[in-house]
């Protein structure tokens, strides 16, 4: 049966609360923020003039500033990759071998989701303590001889992105390993492939979509996280996002802070970009001639 087409108007209409979210939410904070950063400040007064200097740019080369930046960058991108080695087989595993379980078992990687981010990140305090669960349990095995110094370290952040944006990677990567037909595998064993050839050859090329958004959507709000690295860093390991949030509450430095951040964003756009072009270069490789 032919699926009916829209007309033009109808599509506009359909598509009109989605624009008018990014309008809302994407557009106008990032012009506001755009616009802070050309304007200046009085020391004295903290009055702002909007004007078109490139002063708070200037003062990006500060060695703190690019030191919590390079350690952001490390942190992120390690989380990151712990998440993709996490999260890949329990995806393939809900895509292939859940069965009729599968939606009991998506709906319990989305659980985590009902409870704050920041109760789930301070339920991590009471693990990672000195006194905590890990090293009590840790101890008691005789794994350990004295505990391990982990909360308020660049480890304890790192586990604490790890818990808190996994679910996310993992559904990234579900939802486009779900979308690759049972058949495509059956086919792939009967002309003979085996279960390493299959995924080398099959999974692994039609999945590397959802791994690279799963990358973009945990790498990128992980490189600006500011909870996570204030509750379980204990403000000892300085990360970008700590820095751009200390301009706008401490310092009351707006100028300088919306630079930051619209270089942080830059960046992200120039790697999320990059990223883009690899994976459609890699699809056009692909393509028969």
């Amino acid at each position: 049966m032919k699926r009916p087409q829209l007309s033009g108007l109808s599509r506009g209409l359909v598509s009109l609360p989605n624009l008018v979210w990014v309008l809302l939410f994407f557009l106008v904070p990032s012009a506001l923020m755009i616009l802070y950063s050309f304007a200046t400040q009085d020391t004295l007064t903290a009055k702002i003039s909007f004007g078109w200097t490139l002063e708070s740019y200037e003062r990006f080369n500060d060695s703190i500033i690019l030191q919590a930046l390079v350690r952001s960058l490390w942190i992120s991108g390690a989380a990151t990759f712990i998440c993709l080695l996490m999260a890949y087989p329990l995806a393939y595993f809900l895509a292939f071998r859940a069965g009729r379980f599968k939606p009991y078992l998506v709906t319990l990687v989305i659980i985590p989701f009902l409870t704050s981010f920041v109760i789930r990140t301070y339920a991590w305090v009471g693990i990672l303590d000195t006194n905590g669960i890990l090293n009590d349990a840790l101890i008691s095995l005789g794994v350990l001889d004295r505990p391990l110094d982990l909360l308020f370290s660049p480890s304890a952040i790192i586990i604490g992105i790890v818990y808190n944006y996994l679910p996310l990677m993992v559904l990234t990567l579900f939802v486009v390993l779900d979308r690759i037909h049972p058949h495509v595998l059956e086919a792939a064993r009967d002309l003979g492939a085996s279960s390493i050839s299959t995924f080398r050859r099959v999974v692994y090329p039609q999945g590397l979509p959802g791994m690279i958004a799963g990358i973009i959507v945990v790498g990128a709000p992980a490189t600006g996280e500011y909870v996570i690295p204030t509750i379980l860093g204990g403000g000892k390991t300085l990360m970008y996002g700590n820095v751009i949030a200390n301009q706008f509450g401490r310092s009351f430095e707006w100028p300088y802070g919306a630079a930051l951040s619209v270089i942080l964003v830059g960046l992200l756009l120039a790697a999320i970009g990059l990223c883009i072009r690899v994976v459609g270069r890699i699809e056009l490789e692909r393509m028969p001639l």
